[in-house]
């Protein structure tokens, strides 16, 4: 018996529950003697060995074979000991929202109804019109709430799948910055590393022979090494979560140190999204500050977050040079890259004053903002 548990974990304490609805049966056949209440007390232990393996059934055919035996049960209970067993039918009407295929699904409801309004007919001759129509609330509330016991399940299933997608796109983003930043090593601290090692060489070379020019030299390498370090910080904070309102803030404060004015038109309130979106627009925007500070020549750029209807338009405006007919280099690919992982689009455009207008179009559901989520 070792690991026999008579529930599957994963179902809680609802299976016990239930259970409790069989007083009732029990104190009927209390009412009964001889080989009938053995026969009785004989099928409520096959019930509850049936109500057990419904939960384990590996398989759709001996689910439905579990459950025939279940519906078997409650219509010999009701018919030969107490009408009122037919309450049991609750039971059954739980597992029939468990089919995957909504064929079978249907087939099951459908016969399940069958059942029910042959035991609305007996109870009705048996008891008498009255007690047949006090019964049929019950058996509607037995029909309907398989419906609601589905929808509620599919719901809990959509929301799985959409959290086991939210991990993979986490992944796959990750994946994705795993690479670019070993790029990023190979192209930039590389290429600095070799040159590196190349004014080594000289100032070797020169040390004696031309002291002043290995002194220059090594002036040089120091220069050279600030800024290998510089861009081993910069590769260091982009791999961190990025929040919104900490890449507007680095970003404002990015744009002042190369004498560029910050503006964030709006409200004031900035959109909360998932934590992935979030941290791909915040990065996006990190990458973009770069590109304006060291190409655009800008003396002002705009930020504005506008809200449409399932989506949220994000624009970066500067007053700079403009294009100029120059292509994508590696960071606004990057960036393209990025958004397509959180389904955005990225679009840039000249404008009438010279400089140039950037916009990401990120789709998004059931939007709030930072101020309004404090509130609730």
């Amino acid at each position: 018996m070792k690991g026999f548990k008579l529930f599957p974990e994963k179902f809680g304490v609802l299976p016990y529950v239930f259970l409790v609805y069989l007083v009732f049966p029990l104190l009927y056949m209390l009412e009964e003697d001889g080989w009938k209440a053995a026969i009785g007390y004989g099928l409520l232990l096959l019930f509850l060995v049936t109500y057990r393996q419904l939960y384990q059934a590996q398989s759709d055919r001996l689910y439905t074979v579990w459950l025939l035996i279940l519906v078997g049960i409650i219509a010999a209970l009701s018919l030969f000991y107490n009408p009122y067993n037919l309450f049991l039918g609750f039971f059954p009407a739980n597992f029939l929202a468990w089919y995957d295929e909504e064929k079978q699904f249907r087939r099951a409801i459908g016969g399940f109804a069958l059942f029910l309004v042959a035991m609305l007919l007996f109870f009705t001759m048996t008891e008498g019109v009255w007690n047949g129509l006090l019964f049929l609330p019950f058996a509607i509330v037995m029909l309907l709430s398989p419906f609601a016991l589905r929808s509620h399940l599919e719901k809990a299933e959509l929301a799985e799948r959409l959290e086991e997608a939210n991990e993979q796109i986490a992944a796959l983003i990750k994946r994705e910055e795993r690479v670019r930043i070993a790029r990023d090593l190979h192209d930039t601290l590389g290429h600095t590393l070799s040159l590196l090692s190349l004014q080594s060489q000289l100032v070797q070379r020169a040390v004696d022979r031309d002291p002043a020019r290995a002194k220059e030299e090594a002036k040089t390498m120091e220069r050279t090494t600030r800024a290998a370090l510089a861009q081993v910080r910069t590769l260091v904070s982009e791999m961190r979560e990025v929040r919104l309102s900490e890449a507007l803030a680095e970003m404002e404060e990015a744009l002042g140190t190369a004498d560029v004015e910050f503006r964030l038109e709006g409200s004031g309130d900035l959109p909360v999204l998932p934590p992935v979106q979030e941290n791909m627009i915040g990065m996006c925007l990190k990458e973009l500050t770069t590109n304006i500070v060291r190409h655009s020549g800008a003396s002002v750029c705009t930020v504005s977050f506008i809200e449409q209807k399932g989506r949220l338009d994000i624009r970066v405006h500067d007053d700079g040079i403009g294009l100029g007919g120059t292509r994508f280099g590696n960071g606004l690919t990057g960036i393209r890259e990025r958004l397509g992982l959180i389904e955005a689009t990225l679009d840039i455009a000249g404008t009438a004053d010279g400089g140039t207008d950037i916009r990401i179009v990120l789709p998004v559901l059931g939007r709030t903002t930072e101020r309004e989520e404090v509130k609730t």
